[in-house]
């Protein structure tokens, strides 16, 4: 850890390093990791509390009187009340991980005073160690980073989230989807939106957005894509964005371009944009029954014209 690093990011990234310890060593055995599920398509594993614990002691031990939001045990450790509160998730990308798919990350946050000030977003895979401190730029690897000097939308490649909770408005998300594949270069799902973010912040892809994500999974990214040059905010491009579950994040001229094509679809949005976007996301799910109902009968024909077998 380096001296000229502000003395709490480098207690940050000390934490972040021993839970990616942790991390890789139960990939190495991933089918040994006790897996509970907290709701549908929501999972939370022996190695999620085993890392977040690290964190928090480190964190801690060094700084008794801050206080902790933390994804598995929420505000129960530290100091509710204090100015300084560490905001962490401790295995962003569950999911891939008990697939072993090596895309997840380790996510630190330092917010004073309801701002952020320090980040740092570890990848135990690829040991990519993602930094920044407020005002002070941000850095993989200490390699300074900037965001992408792109500015055409149908050049860029974006990153997103799919929805996979109960109650999701699937229907709003493909018409949402569908508006930004047709002006891009591609879209991409990775399954680790602080890693998105850190990814956006390096410039490795042009833009982000995403629904129903808490504090935990945008702080640290949150200041890492501003310390790299880009924009943050909501999809109406207002910067209070962090309670609010829904995220967009690029280099500015793709920013702006993306709160044009999403402003509409944010719960922000005006009445008349919401009105459009209902009546839109309703004639995308008429279009989408009525082609159901016509392959199940086309597979019905297909079944009934089938030689059927001798009955001996």
């Amino acid at each position: 850890m380096s001296s000229n690093l502000h003395p709490m990011l480098n207690v940050a990234i000390k934490a972040a390093r021993a839970a990616g310890a942790i991390i890789n060593r139960a990939a190495l055995d991933v089918e040994a990791v006790r897996i509970s599920q907290k709701q549908v398509n929501d999972f939370v594993t022996e190695v999620d509390h085993a890392s977040e614990k690290i964190i928090i002691e480190t964190l801690l031990t060094a700084y008794p009187d801050h206080g902790i939001l933390a994804e598995e045990s929420g505000r129960e450790f530290g100091n509710p009340l204090a100015d300084h509160i560490w905001i962490i998730d401790p295995l962003d990308g569950t999911t891939n991980f008990i697939h072993g798919f090596p895309v997840y990350c380790v996510s630190i946050a330092l917010q004073v005073r309801g701002k952020i000030e320090q980040a740092v977003i570890y990848d135990p895979t690829r040991n990519d160690l993602f930094t920044a401190t407020k005002g002070r730029g941000a850095f993989m690897n200490d390699r300074r980073l900037r965001v992408s000097k792109r500015i055409r939308l149908q050049e860029c490649i974006i990153s997103t989230g799919f929805p996979f909770r109960k109650g999701d408005n699937f229907n709003q998300y493909l018409r949402m989807m569908g508006d930004v594949m047709q002006r891009t270069a591609g879209l991409r799902r990775p399954g680790s939106a602080a890693l998105d973010l850190a990814y956006v912040a390096a410039g490795f892809t042009d833009g982000f957005f995403e629904t129903g994500l808490s504090p935990w999974d945008v702080a640290a990214g949150s200041l890492l894509v501003t310390e790299a040059g880009g924009l943050i905010g909501n999809f109406t491009g207002e910067s209070d964005f962090l309670e609010q579950k829904e995220c967009l994040a690029g280099a500015p001229r793709i920013y702006g371009q993306l709160v044009s094509i999403l402003g509409k679809f944010s719960k922000f949005a005006s009445v008349a944009d919401k009105t459009a976007v209902q009546a839109a996301v309703e004639t995308l799910s008429r279009e989408r029954s009525s082609a159901n109902e016509e392959a199940d009968v086309t597979a019905d024909q297909v079944q009934a014209s089938e030689p059927k077998d001798a009955p001996f």
